[in-house]
């Protein structure tokens, strides 16, 4: 069954937030994330849109690879249909003075960076422990249209970490709707993948 979370921002909005996170929160988060490091684990696309069908029941697996007090470095893996894998996206998440951002670093398989890369936002609100949404940035946004990607201009991203369970979602509102979410079993560790491109 696909659960489509969302962002908290429109939660709010709508009255459908009761309670208000503390700031310790994204401590939380960070802490619970980075108990992981060094580990991988196997996920599957949980979402249903057409536009990803070439991903529906292929293997795919996230890495907490690379763990500081500052960034966390999580490589998204997807299997390819002839069986071989596609390592060109990395999960970037660092501490800011403000909060937390999330950005996308995507390479090509001789490591150079493609031309959509580093990409994503910063947290606008506390979040919880558990999960963190990070709306679209004014830099993102110049970096969409630019390359004729103003469908993204109103991307909302979020990551969880929860009990058992790790998911990465991309949503975006109308007119432009778009549901992207993966989610990883966090209690079946997988053997850690080769590193990702450009790494």
């Amino acid at each position: 069954m696909i659960r489509l979370v969302l962002p908290a921002t429109l939660l709010l909005v709508t009255g459908c937030a009761t309670t208000a996170s503390s700031p310790a929160s994204q401590d939380a988060f960070w802490t619970a994330l980075s108990a992981h490091c060094g580990k991988a684990y196997g996920g599957r696309l949980v979402s249903a849109e057409a536009a990803d069908a070439d991903m529906r029941g292929q293997a795919m697996a996230m890495h907490v690879r690379e763990c500081s007090e500052r960034q966390i470095k999580v490589p998204f893996h997807i299997q390819r249909a002839d069986g071989s894998w596609d390592r060109s996206r990395t999960w970037v998440l660092t501490r800011t003075a403000t909060g937390l951002r999330l950005k996308h670093d995507h390479r090509h398989e001789d490591g150079t960076p493609d031309a959509m890369t580093m990409y994503g936002g910063d947290t606008a609100s506390p979040g919880s422990a558990a999960a963190q949404e990070f709306p679209v940035d004014a830099e993102s946004i110049a970096l969409f249209k630019a390359e004729g990607r103003s469908v993204s201009i109103t991307n909302v991203w979020r990551v969880e970490v929860g009990p058992g369970q790790f998911a990465y979602q991309l949503m975006r509102q109308p007119p432009n709707s778009r549901l992207f979410r993966v989610e990883f079993d966090l209690t079946r560790p997988v053997a850690a993948p080769p590193a990702p491109w450009g790494h």
